[in-house]
């Protein structure tokens, strides 16, 4: 039986805005997926943040936490000096959408985090300046800590990265996955697996190069809650190859221990 399951959010303040909840409401047919996948809804994912270069070349995602956090992977190795977070961006071949463009104060990286093995892969950007919450642009809920989702379960990830292993896409991609057992993850990638990862796919779907960092995202009531971070998987995006998020509910005391005191 599935257990019942309650992810809590950060608080946004002085916002009429909650987490979790898209003004304008996603669509995923048929729950498909990013390689081989489709376009989202623009606006739909109001989290979604593009990590780029001065040069505007997208390397990572994010997501939007609240008025001045980000969360992205500790692997994307950003840095306030040299890179900058766009919100509400859908389309990168568009100059014409109201995006915001923000400097960023200080990195956070997890002071844990294995870049062998990538455990706790997960970093904090704190904005120079608070995102201007709009129907683009506003936070995701944070899964609760220790908060254990059923297996099979379809959540989804989105972003620019790579589509049919080669390509990277100009418009905001989506994918819906499943989650997985860690007992299945582990038959496919052993003893890599840890209890600070969870794993989603293999079933002709896949997040890809360029994903890095962007969310997965499970849906309660309405509610989209981010369970996971893009962290790794199979080199050539192999959709039939468990993709390995960071578990947000074994990173929550330290995202929000580091949220508080910063």
């Amino acid at each position: 039986m599935a257990m019942l399951w309650i992810l809590g959010c950060l608080a946004l303040a002085s916002s009429a805005f909650g987490c979790g909840v898209p003004s304008i409401r996603p669509f995923v047919s048929n729950y498909n997926k990013i390689v081989n996948g489709e376009n989202a809804v623009p606006g739909s994912w109001p989290w979604q943040v593009s990590l780029q270069e001065t040069t505007g070349f997208h390397f990572c995602g994010g997501s939007l936490i609240n008025q001045y956090w980000v969360v992205t992977a500790a692997h994307c190795s950003v840095s306030a000096s040299r890179h900058r977070v766009i919100l509400g961006e859908y389309d990168r071949s568009s100059s014409a959408e109201p995006i915001q463009v923000k400097t960023i104060a200080r990195v956070f990286f997890h002071p844990n985090y294995n870049s062998q093995n990538f455990n706790n892969d997960v970093s904090l950007l704190r904005l120079s300046a608070p995102a201007q919450i709009t129907p683009r642009v506003s936070p995701v809920c944070l899964a609760a800590s220790g908060i254990n989702i059923p297996s099979g379960t379809k959540c989804v990830t989105t972003g620019w990265g790579r589509t049919r292993f080669t390509s990277s896409p100009a418009i905001l991609q989506q994918v819906a996955v499943p989650l997985l057992t860690p007992s299945y993850c582990r038959q496919y990638w052993g003893n890599k697996i840890s209890d600070l990862m969870i794993c989603a796919g293999a079933s002709g779907a896949s997040s890809c190069q360029g994903d890095s960092g962007g969310p997965l995202v499970c849906e309660r009531s309405g509610t989209w809650d981010l369970v996971g971070i893009v962290s790794w998987g199979s080199q050539d995006c192999n959709v039939q190859a468990p993709a390995v998020y960071a578990r947000v509910a074994a990173l929550r005391s330290w995202i929000d221990n580091t949220v508080a005191y910063n």
